[in-house]
């Protein structure tokens, strides 16, 4: 789960993590007047859920409170590489002496925590990496041990300080790994990390990504996570609080299946055969008669679907209770569209008598029922 910069500053505030004084709003109006109560130059800043917004003017900098306003106004109900600006946070500007990056997050190779910092801040670190992997310091974490302050000493050191502000900065990368253990997140970024001209360290910018297979330990971000799918479609939002992966796409053909790799290739075989997908939907394993009909559900809501594919390998899930599952919410939602069901796994033989007795296609192969699905929706158009 993605948090907005707002929300990972707030977080900060917990752990004495200095980040600029800020406030955000939705009204140009209110830009002013904060801009006006800080008498300085702020920068005002798109709150969105994606990376690299600066580079494609997501943030503005501002003199004057007028300015503050004109960049409100520029910002708000604008896109921000597709996502829908709705909010700004006006903050103070701050005296840049040197930018830093310092950030935590999961080395999957060594099955570890990994920190990275670098003098090279302000940037994208991925590109800094690549094209100056001097410029990196990275320090593999035992799970046991976790960031020591040995460790967050000689990462300060690593990046050119020594004596006090060593043992500052070594405080705040210490801090910022208890927030990352405290909330389990998968990334913590400070970036810019800035040394001011008065020799302090703020945080300017800040990126926390919190794992969704943790969030039943924070029950306060599982409902801010619901706020956050507001911005989705009414059919996205509703699949996602049935525990469906759905994603709503520009095509005619509704796509069902029971793994999120089966769902894909089932899409690409779609468009192999000339078709185009309507959505991405993966209802899990072992789904229950409720889930089965959620996911019919939300995918024949869509008024473009003229072919509804359901696709399913039974392990977990048993064929014959996905066939009978099928029949019965068909028979609810008193759908016309043709269905095309690929049934392969546990109890195979027992779905496929269930759905062919009922007059509903069958097939082995997932390659003939995506080329039977394609023609049925041309069959439709024509």
């Amino acid at each position: 789960m993605k948090l907005y910069e707002y929300e990972a500053k707030s977080l900060f505030s917990l752990y004495n993590l200095p980040t600029p004084k800020g406030t955000t709003t939705t009204s140009s109006q209110q830009a002013y007047d904060i801009a006006a109560q800080f008498c300085t130059p702020v920068a005002v800043k798109a709150q969105v859920l994606v990376a690299g917004r600066g580079k494609v003017g997501g943030i503005l900098f501002a003199k004057t409170p007028q300015q503050a306003k004109e960049a409100a106004q520029n910002l708000l109900n604008s896109k921000i590489k597709g996502e829908a600006v709705t909010k700004v946070l006006v903050e103070e500007q701050v005296s840049v002496r040197r930018e830093l990056y310092f950030g935590l997050t999961v080395d999957r190779f060594n099955r570890c925590y990994v920190a990275v910092a670098s003098e090279a801040g302000g940037v994208d670190i991925e590109e800094v990496a690549e094209k100056r992997p001097e410029k990196i310091y990275k320090q593999l974490l035992d799970s046991q041990l976790g960031l020591r302050l040995f460790h967050a000493r000689q990462i300060a050191k690593g990046l050119g300080y020594s004596g006090s502000q060593m043992l500052e900065l070594a405080q705040l990368l210490q801090n910022m790994y208890r927030l990352s253990m405290d909330y389990d997140a998968q990334l913590a970024e400070m970036n810019p990390l800035v040394e001011t001209t008065d020799g302090r360290f703020v945080a300017v910018d800040a990126r926390l990504i919190l794992d969704d297979n943790a969030l039943f330990q924070h029950p306060q971000y599982l409902q801010l996570r619901m706020e956050h799918q507001r911005d989705l479609a009414t059919q996205e939002y509703e699949a996602q609080q049935n525990g469906l992966e759905y994603v709503l796409l520009d095509g005619d053909i509704g796509v069902v299946g029971n793994g999120a790799g089966l769902v894909m290739a089932t899409m690409d075989l779609i468009a192999l055969y000339g078709g185009q997908p309507a959505n991405f939907l993966d209802m899990g394993g072992g789904a229950p008669l409720q889930r089965i009909k959620a996911a019919l559900e939300a995918v024949l809501s869509n008024p473009k679907v003229k072919v509804l594919f359901v696709n399913i390998v039974g392990g977990i899930t048993h064929c014959d209770e996905v066939a009978k599952s099928i029949l019965l919410v068909r028979q609810q939602l008193k759908t016309p569209k043709p269905l095309v069901v690929r049934l392969m796994g546990t109890n195979e033989a027992e779905g496929k008598r269930i759905l062919t007795d009922a007059g509903v296609p069958v097939f082995d192969r997932m390659e003939k029922a995506a080329s039977r699905a394609v023609k049925l929706a041309q069959m439709e158009v024509a």
